[in-house]
């Protein structure tokens, strides 16, 4: 269920992700402090905002939603549901758990429409380098511990 922007119960303004597209990488602050780091992988198309591009936004965001709690690691998500745990034949598989995100900026309003998330992947040996159709993936156990890690609203950087 999409949360009404009308009820947002805001996280601590000291919780932040950030995500460096030239270093493929995600760092989790907490009141400034490092508290988690991870490579990721990003658009292989680069970077952009166009519905369909296959690229990455930068910018503000928020996780505008949190999806999978409590499934087991690897679980396949197909349309936001869960379909099984394993290795799925898909060229861009949702795997373990899924943050979707939310555009702050004029440019990246479209991001939710869109259907970018962090997620994990079946293809967890292309992490460290730009591999995705969009979205940010990560190692499964990495992902976990993210979802883990950072309430609904929290807030995300994604810089070149």
């Amino acid at each position: 269920m999409r949360p009404s922007p009308a009820n947002r119960t805001w996280p601590e303004a000291n919780t932040r992700i950030e995500v460096s597209i030239q270093e493929q990488a995600l760092i989790l602050f907490k009141n400034e402090e490092r508290k988690f780091s991870a490579p990721v992988s990003t658009g292989a198309k680069g970077i952009g905002f166009s519905e369909g591009s296959y690229q990455t936004p930068t910018g503000r965001f928020i996780i505008r939603e949190r999806i999978g709690e409590g499934a087991p690691l690897r679980t396949f998500f197909k349309g936001r549901r869960p379909l099984g745990i394993g290795n799925p034949q898909s060229e861009d598989a949702i795997l373990t758990r899924i943050l979707w995100l939310e555009g702050l900026d004029e440019e990246n309003s479209n991001t939710y429409r869109r259907y970018i998330y962090f997620h994990g992947t079946h293809e967890e040996d292309l992490i460290g380098r730009p591999a995705s159709h969009g979205c940010i993936r990560l190692n499964n156990g990495d992902m976990l511990n993210l979802f883990d890690q950072v309430p609904l609203f929290t807030r995300v950087n994604i810089i070149k």
